[in-house]
């Protein structure tokens, strides 16, 4: 009766609150659970408000780079408009960074076969302060520091005291004995990219044979070193535009024939400043630049002024690299056949046996082929055959020289 008067007498809403007072929930599993699920939220809120981690969340990709200077002046890039050049890199992926260096790796791309192949441009290859040397260069065995000379990309060949790189770099050769009987000469281009197959050259093929190399690569002045230890005189192949560039593309730095003449040199002293030793430079791939000859001329007059000789792969029929060349009274020659157009064992024995033709009706010939395996052992074979056949082989300085001399 007492509890009955109470609950009457009790102000509004106080009978239930006393009632909710006296219930005591047990302690379940559940309660436990939520417990933890709490003191987890916690810490991981910590964890991302105290943790320095900006690119949280974000995909990653881990690089190998090496030390290299500063990326290239971006008036090397502009066009003649004073715009820049949008195609300036080429199709080049963006380069990995880190304090003190970048590193670029380039997918070029086969207009015609749609093949690609990724070519790393290290340290070397970057740009440094005008004026400062590339050190690689500088040190390397057998080059004459006389004929060095300073660019803002590091050093590149020149003229000294009336000697020139064509004379001081050429490989030893039996002059006399080449102008009495017929002589061919090989080029092997495309080496440095890839150091298993410019070993092989290196290595397989005897010192006579003349081996050219692109500027790219992740450390070319090593092979080219390597290459000039075994006897080898060396080219620089300079990537030029092709008619259906940039579907085919050379590679970073192109010498294109819609730039002026100071920006294309700009690109060629940045070419020859990747490796050194080399008595010419020579076209890679560069189908319209070679054929243009308002393009061609500046390039071909720095080359006859540094004492370098001129190649032409003979890829071209519109080139017009034998009448500047001529014009300057500079050593030059051109390729007489393409050994292996196509990369058969029975197509490439053809195309040798083309060439000694050619060699015994002209008395002098000159091939170039890749350093593909079945090029290189088939050229190889061919090679210890010669004697018999009464031909010599020649590196291309004696043949540009027999050639001037007829």
């Amino acid at each position: 009766m007492t509890e009955t008067a109470d609950e009457l007498s009790a102000p509004l809403g106080q009978t239930e609150k006393r009632r909710r007072r006296r219930v005591r929930l047990p302690f379940t599993a559940l309660q436990a659970l939520a417990m933890l699920l709490g003191l987890f939220l916690v810490a991981f809120a910590g964890f991302a408000m105290f943790n320095d981690n900006p690119l949280g969340g974000e995909p990653i990709a881990r690089v190998a780079i090496n030390e290299g200077a500063k990326p290239a002046d971006d008036k090397a890039a502009a066009k003649p408009d004073g715009k820049p050049d949008a195609k300036a890199d080429h199709g080049a992926a963006p380069a990995a960074k880190q304090e003190g260096g970048e590193r670029k790796t380039v997918t070029i791309i086969d207009g015609s076969s749609g093949a690609r192949q990724e070519v790393a441009i290290g340290a070397g290859g970057e740009t440094a302060e005008p004026g400062s040397a590339t050190p690689a260069a500088s040190q390397m065995p057998g080059v004459d520091p006389r004929l060095l000379e300073k660019s803002r990309y590091g050093m590149i060949p020149v003229m000294a005291d009336g000697l020139k790189p064509f004379t001081a770099y050429a490989a030893e050769a039996d002059r006399a004995k080449a102008a009495r009987m017929p002589a061919v000469a090989i080029v092997i281009g495309g080496l440095g990219v890839g150091a298993a197959k410019t070993a092989d050259a290196i290595m397989k093929l005897p010192p006579a044979v003349t081996l050219a190399f692109t500027p790219y690569g992740s450390d070319p002045t090593k092979l080219a070193e390597r290459a000039r230890a075994q006897r080898h005189e060396i080219l620089l192949q300079v990537p030029m535009e092709p008619y259906d560039y940039p579907d085919n593309d050379p590679g970073p730095q192109t010498l294109l024939a819609t730039l002026g003449p100071d920006q294309n040199i700009d690109r060629l002293f940045w070419h020859m400043s990747r490796l050194q030793g080399y008595v010419g430079i020579g076209n890679f791939m560069g189908a319209r630049f070679v054929a243009t000859e308002a393009a061609m001329q500046p390039i071909v007059n720095e080359a006859a002024k540094r004492g370098l000789a001129l190649f032409d792969d003979g890829a071209a029929p519109r080139s017009v690299a034998a009448s500047l060349a001529t014009g300057l009274a500079m050593p030059f020659a051109k390729g007489d056949v393409t050994i292996d157009a196509v990369p058969t064992p029975v197509e490439i024995d053809n195309a040798l046996a083309k060439l000694e033709s050619l060699a015994k009706e002209r008395g002098v010939a000159v091939g170039t082929a890749s350093a593909l395996p079945v090029s290189i052992d088939r050229i190889a074979t061919w090679i210890k055959g010669l004697d018999r056949k009464g031909i010599l082989l020649v590196p291309l300085t004696t043949a540009m020289l027999k050639s001037k001399s007829n």
